[in-house]
């Protein structure tokens, strides 16, 4: 007679995902499914979409960096990741922006995937906190940094 196996016991924490987390799992999957079917995507309305959904003080933060994307690599494809505006190169994830709204977070993201080439020494930050403050400076930051994520 064959032994059946039982799934393995699942720990408190391992089984606790928030709302949020299994929203964008399923944001995700849903991503993956339509890119898997070979069904076109609309990368940019996705993201625009995306962008008009947020909360009035994210909007205006992904908007800006959305600008900032474009203008600073404007040969990267616009799409969405887990639900998030997000950009890529030849099919491979670049950067992203999430929203402080998306996980109930006190700041918003932006952030580098390992394919943007911003490497620097032996250890460099592949995110940022960002808040409402975000000056002309931190936008010059930005920009330097998308220029070189595509280089």
């Amino acid at each position: 007679m064959a032994e059946t196996k039982k799934a393995p016991k699942r720990t408190e924490a391992t089984q606790t995902w928030t709302d949020e987390e299994k929203a964008a799992m399923q944001e995700h999957a849903k991503e993956l499914k339509a890119a898997k079917s070979g069904k076109k995507l609309d990368g940019e309305a996705d993201l625009l979409a995306k962008i008009a959904a947020m909360p009035p003080a994210d909007r205006k933060l992904a908007e800006r960096f959305h600008a900032i994307v474009m203008a600073a690599a404007p040969d990267l494809q616009m799409r969405t990741w887990y639900g998030m505006p997000a950009y890529s190169k030849d099919g491979k994830l670049i950067c992203f922006f999430q929203a402080a709204a998306k996980f109930k977070a006190r700041y918003a993201t932006f952030g580098f995937e390992e394919n943007a080439k911003i490497d620097d020494g032996s250890m460099w930050p592949t995110s940022w906190a960002v808040t409402t403050e975000f000056s002309a400076a931190d936008e010059a930051r930005v920009t330097e940094l998308v220029k070189k994520a595509v280089s």
